[in-house]
C-alpha cells in the first residue's frame, strides 16, 4: 500500500504542478484554488497516514532463523537476511576482546524465480537495552576465515553466509543487531514511504543476539 500512495503523490503533484500552469496562463483562479487545495488535502491525509502508521508500528525481535525481508521503494521483497547462527568469544585469533567477542552468522538468500540480485550498502550494527549502538569490528573480522561480501550478488534460490564481529561489554543486556541496506536517495525515498521499516519514527525488526552462548 505505501508504495501505491507513494506513486498516486507523485503522480497528484505532477499533475497539479500542470494544472497551477494551466490556471495561470489562463487566468483561471477557480482553478489554481480547487488544485492547491486538493493538493493540501492529500498532504495532509497523506502525512496521517505517514506518522499514524510509524507510531502504531512495534518494535519486533526475531529469533534464530527468522527472516527479514528488504522492500524498500520497490515492488518486490525478494531478498532476505537471517541470522543462523552466534557464538562469543573473548579472544580472535591473537585479538583479545575489550568485552566479549559475539560472532554473528548472517545468512542472506533470495526466494526470487529469475532475478539476480544483492544486497546495496549493508550497515549492520548492534543495539542493546538503553539503544547504545556498537559498529563492527572489522579488525577483529580480518582475523576470521574468509568472508564473503554483503552486497554479493545471488541468483534465484542462492544464499550464502557471512560471519560478523561486535566487540559488545560483557554486562551488555538485550543486544539485538539491526541490519539496514540502500544508498543514501532510497533512505530519502523510504522516510516518506508509508509503513515502511525505514520510515520517519517507524520501529524495527531486529534480530536477538541473546541466544549466544561463551565458546567452550
Amino acid at each position: 500500500m505505501g508504495v501505491l500512495l507513494m506513486l498516486m503523490t507523485i503522480g497528484g503533484f505532477l499533475a497539479a504542478a500542470i494544472m497551477l500552469l494551466i490556471g495561470a496562463i489562463g487566468k483561471k483562479k477557480w482553478l489554481r484554488n480547487f488544485t492547491l487545495a486538493g493538493v493540501v488535502v492529500w498532504a495532509v491525509f497523506y502525512g496521517v497516514m505517514l506518522f499514524g502508521s510509524s507510531i502504531a508500528s512495534r518494535e519486533k525481535t526475531l529469533a534464530i532463523n527468522e527472516a527479514k525481508e528488504y522492500c524498500g521503494f520497490y515492488l518486490d521483497c525478494h531478498l532476505h537476511t537471517a541470522v543462523s547462527g552466534v557464538r562469543r568469544t573473548d579472544k580472535i585469533g591473537d585479538r583479545p576482546a575489550t568485552g566479549e567477542f559475539y560472532v554473528v552468522k548472517v545468512k542472506v538468500f533470495s526466494d526470487a524465480r529469475r532475478a539476480v540480485l544483492g544486497l546495496l550498502t549493508v550497515d549492520a550494527h548492534v543495539v542493546d537495552e538503553q539503544d547504545h549502538q556498537y559498529s563492527r569490528d572489522i579488525s577483529a573480522e580480518s582475523r576470521l576465515a574468509p568472508q564473503p561480501e554483503f552486497e554479493g550478488r545471488i541468483s534465484p534460490t542462492e544464499s550464502f553466509e557471512k560471519e560478523i564481529v561486535f566487540d559488545l561489554p560483557a554486562d551488555v543486556k538485550s543486544p539485538r543487531l539491526d541490519i539496514r541496506e540502500g544508498y543514501g536517495i532510497d533512505h530519502v525515498i523510504e522516510a516518506v514511504l508509508i509503513d515502511d521499516e525505514d520510515s520517519i519514527w517507524h520501529k524495527r525488526n531486529l534480530f536477538g543476539l541473546e541466544i549466544a552462548e561463551p565458546q567452550v
